[in-house]
């Protein structure tokens, strides 16, 4: 398991930067479902699949667990909570800075407004 917040983020990203580990989390969020079923799904072979479980299990995305002779995996909901919560603070600052943004241009827009009006009275007297 990884301890170090970033790292966790880092692997996460990662490991859900791929096409293939992405479809195997929607299958296992929406129920176990055994690394040889999974592997039928794709067309890779089955050492290849493992490789990708294994990712998303280091990553904290899934968990597996023996049932005979079979590997279960399972997706781990609160894994995914959290990086949604990740993407959710990000947006959050991306927001806040398109406000100032905001602010700024609405700023120099009154001001822009304002030295206008200046400009026409001036004229005016003239």
């Amino acid at each position: 398991m990884i301890e170090d917040d970033e790292d966790r983020a880092d692997a996460m990203f990662h490991a859900l930067a791929d096409r293939t580990r992405r479809d195997i989390m929607r299958r296992v969020l929406a129920g176990e479902h055994s690394v040889s079923a999974l592997a039928a799904n794709y067309d890779m072979s089955f050492a290849a699949v493992q490789k990708h479980v294994a990712v998303l299990e280091r990553a904290g995305l899934l968990t597996k667990r023996r049932h005979g002779r079979e590997q279960l995996a399972t997706g781990d909901v609160h894994a995914v909570r959290s990086v949604a919560t990740m993407l959710t603070d990000l947006e959050q600052i991306w927001r806040g800075r398109i406000g100032r943004i905001d602010d700024l241009i609405a700023h120099t827009a009154d001001r822009e407004v304002h030295t206008n009006d200046t400009e026409v009275v001036r004229h005016q007297e003239d």
